[in-house]
């Protein structure tokens, strides 16, 4: 961070013979990673003709800071500015100044000229501010300076392309220099290739190591998505709550809640923004703790969102070993087999009037004796013992479509992180996804592998609670 610092409104990186740059330095937007998008900026380079810069788009941040991939290029001498470069990857530049550049599936490169580079020199103020424009649509790239189209890259080098990433700007190592970048904006566009974008969000950490793991969880699940449906779905994970990134629900097709709820819920200060984003027709799921909100505030926007909600001191939380013996048939049971497991079901959920407009996906007979006598807000009140008493069948899944075209779905497991071992459970809510995002789900669902290792991976860092001493 010594390089940089805020100035005059402006974003400045410099290096000075006091402070020398012997290695390319990276400022990473912390706030998301970006796919499709059009971003706008301001620079101005100053120092000796060899001063450099660029911008980092679609990259990834190795361990030691230096983010690598596509960098549209910027330098004083006019050498490399409105070029394409490849960062740190083997493939280098991939379009100079005024070119167009195919690179096919096997990486053969096919060059024509959009306009003499000399000619686009012209465009660009050497010492003043110049508008930087980059757009990024699926596999097509275009870098603009001043309005001018400075080069296009259409790549279709699967190997090697990149479809989402970081934004970064850079301050490259050599002579004393000094970059400003201003008047950043950054817009998300929709992709062409017709696939479907879902954001999942996880909570905060809670709960003991093993439990609620809404990071690990949502990674797991983005990596099966990855994996096996990577042509449908471009899954985005958001970590330890509420996106800061304001563009973060901008053009997408599903939102994925796994995190704590009740009067913790992550999306209780956002109702009202957050109903702008459903009113487009954006699905959302909400797993385990994510589908209980107080009814006073969150509930009614739940039964319409997903269809449904738990409410504290109706609905119920017992761990209990639930046996969906038969499964209702819809595009989320697809390739699920009957299968019984363990996991903190919550049942006896705040529905419409005779479930008006709900699927039931998984139901179970919950076992009698199985809520304690003394009532409780969570685990236990009369209504939900009597339908335990009588064997009334519960629903501890469901789905819904909403008018404004939106899907709706509740997963009411997802306690243990073990469980998303079990290749039932991970595939209905994989298929639950797809279907949410108004994906097609494969025949036999969404086939996946997850290993000991896979599950071990990611879990918070959870602190450990001291037993209180006992009173002598």
């Amino acid at each position: 961070m010594g390089y940089w610092r805020v100035e005059n409104g402006a974003i400045v990186a410099q290096s000075t013979p006091e402070i020398p740059c012997s290695k390319n330095q990276f400022l990473v937007w912390q706030l998301g990673d970006i796919d499709n998008f059009h971003l706008k900026l301001k620079y101005k380079i100053e120092g000796s003709d060899n001063a450099n810069s660029g911008i980092q788009f679609r990259s990834f941040v190795q361990p030691d800071g230096h983010a690598t991939g596509y960098q549209a290029d910027m330098d004083r001498a006019m050498n490399w500015a409105g070029a394409i470069y490849d960062e740190h990857t083997g493939r280098k530049m991939l379009a100079k100044r005024g070119q167009k550049t195919v690179i096919d599936q096997a990486g053969k490169r096919t060059v024509t000229w959009l306009d003499k580079a000399d000619a686009l020199t012209k465009k660009i103020n050497k010492d003043d501010w110049n508008e930087y424009e980059v757009i990024a649509i699926d596999e097509s790239l275009t870098l603009k300076i001043n309005g001018t189209v400075m080069c296009e890259v259409e790549d279709r080098e699967t190997a090697h392309r990149d479809l989402i990433g970081k934004l970064a700007l850079q301050i490259h190592s050599g002579p004393p220099m000094k970059i400003s970048f201003k008047d950043i904006q950054l817009k998300r566009l929709p992709r062409e290739d017709g696939r479907k974008k879902v954001v999942l969000v996880a909570g905060k950490p809670s709960h003991r190591a093993g439990d609620h793991e809404h990071n690990a969880g949502c990674l797991l699940l983005s990596k099966c998505l990855n994996e096996s449906v990577s042509d449908r779905i471009l899954p985005v994970v958001y970590h330890n709550g509420w996106p800061a990134d304001p563009t973060a629900f901008d053009e997408v097709d599903a939102v994925i809640f796994y995190c704590d709820g009740w009067h913790r819920h992550m999306a209780l200060p956002h109702l009202e923004s957050f109903d702008k984003v459903m009113a487009g027709g954006v699905g959302l799921g909400c797993v385990h703790f994510g589908v209980e909100v107080p009814p006073e505030n969150g509930g009614s926007y739940f039964l319409r969102w997903i269809g449904g909600f738990y409410e504290a001191e109706y609905s119920v939380n017992p761990h209990w070993k639930a046996n969906f013996t038969s499964l209702t048939k819809h595009p989320i049971t697809r390739g699920i087999n009957p299968y019984a497991i363990d996991d903190e079901w919550y049942f006896n959920m705040r529905f419409p009037k005779e479930m008006k407009g709900v699927i039931p996906i998984l139901t179970a007979i919950p076992p009698k004796g199985l809520l304690p006598e003394k009532n409780h807000h969570h685990n236990s009140n009369a209504i939900a013992r009597k339908m335990v008493a009588e064997s009334s069948p519960q629903h501890m899944m469901w789905a819904t479509e909403r008018p404004d075209g939106g899907r709706g779905f509740g997963f009411t497991g997802g306690h243990f992180h073990k469980n998303w071992g079990n290749e039932n459970q991970r595939k209905i809510v994989l298929n639950a996804i797809l279907w949410a995002a108004g994906a097609e789900v494969p025949e036999t669902g969404v086939s996946s592998t997850v290993t000991e290792e896979d599950l071990a991976k990611n879990l918070d860092q959870k602190p450990v609670r001291k037993k209180k001493p006992k009173k002598n």
